[in-house]
């Protein structure tokens, strides 16, 4: 019976996500994909049962993964839906933005790619391996879902770098190159010299880093449990059938789960020579919670204007009458105490409050950029947010403690019951002793009112407007790829025979065994004629001997194709022998 689904995810996300937003195509999964997919589950199914997290079988199940095919997505949004998530289909690498805004919802997006066969233990592109093999099935637990949900929450006000935006860049385009069967060795070599330039630029940790650092050594490469047997919980574990083999043992180094995984940085293209443990998902959440109390949005302040400025990105002020400044910080004017005193900001501006643009005050009123000074007012003792709009227009002039002079004719006040947000002036003059900062011949000036800075975060406060006139996040959307090439069109045919049989012998009544006998051996036959280098058919080919109890004589050559094939590489000896050792010896 076919499963009745529940309405798409996509009518609850944000107009600005949608555009990352693909509807999968499960046409483009060869036979090959398939295979692939079954061997990865296949061999990880045992292992995982005694090395993973206990709630990693009973969750493939629970979200919708069948371990003879590769998932729908729908499918899986349907499951999710019992733990308060839900699922959506994207194609390739999404900005890290994206990724934490999905989460923050409760959005798990999920890259549609299969890798290939020759990435098959690891490839450091987004696929459905590591998204639905490996992030999804630990959802099923509450306090790790808990967990997932608020770290997107808090990494979505995080501050980027203009930097950490350079180096996300350069890791995607070595990504995509890598797992592009047509890349050859001077593209990867090009993009690896960009990677390396990128990340020699880097000359500080920013609060987007620090997140990244934690999402890597939690629910990319977390373990949990004791620091002498710890149990596997991260994704890029649970989607590695290498890496997940070989990181229990001594040659890596396991630390105590602290906030100090902020401090160790990782390189995506290589095993993990460290990996931290949490005694439970519980000590995530307070670690989050002390990384929290570190972020800018918290501390405000100097501090945190001073972090927006060195970020070079689009990052909102928040000043304690509740408006918000969005735009990529460029100075930071103080008075003799030290106190900020006035702002300027470059590029497109936004003005807004409650995470909502104020009216006229959005980026194309803003687009070359804003200014305003800040603080108390003199003969007032508090800030312009607290007088009333008769003490606004009753006054010629301000005066803030600073020593800043601002006059000029009331032309409109935006406000809130509690406090005056912006208040607009024609003929404006703001002058700080002999400097003019700001003069008529400008045009109209808009002071956004406020004594403190309360908070400073990353990205804009109303992102649906301040992205859909930006232009989003800066990357076009990826479509779904597909793995079938020319080259291995006949070699898929041939996958797709014995997904065939595999099938029917599955489904009752089944076809007559003699019938299969004469297939399976014609397969056979074309695989070590044609195929020499090609180990997952063969497995399957023997995989499917034993299921029919065959005891087919074309089985033996082809273990022994096996044992020449597993020399080529020690990678592919271990696959190789891996999925053997599955398998009855003949």
């Amino acid at each position: 019976m076919a499963l009745k689904l529940a309405p798409t995810v996509t009518q609850e996300i944000p107009e600005y996500l949608k555009t990352y937003v693909v509807t999968q195509d499960p046409t483009l999964y060869t036979p090959m994909d398939h295979a692939s997919w079954r061997y990865i589950l296949k061999i990880s199914h045992d292992f995982f049962a005694q090395y993973a997290h206990q709630k990693y079988l009973d969750g493939l199940k629970e979200t919708g993964i069948s371990l003879e095919r590769i998932p729908r997505i729908e499918e899986m949004d349907h499951c999710l839906r019992n733990f308060g998530w839900r699922a959506v289909a994207v194609s390739g690498f999404i900005p890290p933005a994206v990724f934490m805004e999905f989460l923050s919802l409760g959005i798990l997006p999920i890259a549609c790619e299969m890798r290939q066969i020759e990435h098959i233990a690891y490839t450091p592109a987004p696929d459905i391996v590591h998204e639905a093999a490996g992030h999804a099935p630990i959802i099923s637990d509450p306090e790790y879902a808990d967990y997932l949900r608020s770290y997107g929450e808090l990494a979505r006000r995080a501050i980027f770098s203009s930097k950490d935006m350079a180096v996300y860049e350069a890791i995607r385009d070595l990504s995509v190159v890598k797992e592009d069967p047509k890349s050859n060795v001077s593209e990867i070599e090009a993009s690896q010299a960009r990677l390396d330039q990128a990340l020699r630029a880097v000359d500080y940790v920013s609060e987007a880093t620090q997140l990244s650092r934690m999402g890597w050594w939690t629910f990319e490469y977390g373990l949990v449990g004791k620091l002498e047997n710890p149990k596997l919980y991260g994704a890029g574990l649970l989607s590695s059938v290498g890496e997940s083999y070989q990181c229990l043992g001594a040659s890596v180094i396991k630390y105590p789960f602290s906030l100090r995984c902020v401090d160790m940085s990782y390189d995506i293209t290589k095993p993990q020579p460290q990996l931290f443990v949490a005694p439970d998902f519980h000590t995530l959440k307070l670690a989050l919670r002390e990384l929290e109390n570190t972020m800018a949005f918290k501390r405000g302040g100097i501090e945190g204007l001073e972090r927006a400025k060195q970020a070079k990105t689009t990052t909102t002020t928040v000043l304690d009458s509740g408006i918000q400044m969005s735009g990529c910080l460029s100075e930071i004017r103080l008075d003799e105490l030290g106190r900020p005193a006035f702002l300027k900001y470059t590029g497109p501006v936004q003005l807004s409050h409650d995470d909502q643009e104020i009216e006229n005050q959005g980026v194309q009123f803003h687009a070359e950029g804003f200014s305003t000074p800040v603080g108390i007012l003199r003969g007032f003792d508090k800030s312009p947010a607290r007088l009333t709009d008769a003490e606004i227009k009753a006054t010629p002039h301000f005066e803030f403690e600073s020593g800043i002079k601002l006059s000029g004719t009331v032309t409109g006040i935006k406000r809130t019951p509690e406090s005056a947000l912006v208040i607009s002036f024609q003929n404006c003059t703001i002058r700080w002793g002999s400097e003019i900062l700001y003069q008529p011949d400008w045009g109209k000036f808009d002071l956004a009112c406020g004594g403190e800075i309360i908070s400073v975060f990353g990205g804009a406060a109303d992102r649906k407007k301040y992205l859909a006139q930006t232009g989003g996040f800066h990357q076009s959307p990826q479509k779904q790829k597909t793995n079938l090439t020319a080259e291995n069109r006949a070699l898929n045919e041939l996958y797709e025979q014995v997904r065939n049989i595999r099938t029917q012998a599955q489904i009752p009544p089944a076809s007559p065994r003699a019938r299969w006998t004469s297939d399976l051996e014609n397969i056979s036959e074309s695989l070590e004629k044609n195929f020499p280098s090609d180990w997952l058919l063969r497995f399957e080919l023997l995989e499917l001997n034993e299921l029919l109890q065959l005891h087919a004589g074309w089985a033996k050559p082809l273990r022994a194709s096996l044992e020449q094939i597993s020399k080529q590489s020690p990678d592919k000896k271990e696959l190789i022998q891996r999925g053997l050792r599955l398998l009855p010896k003949g």
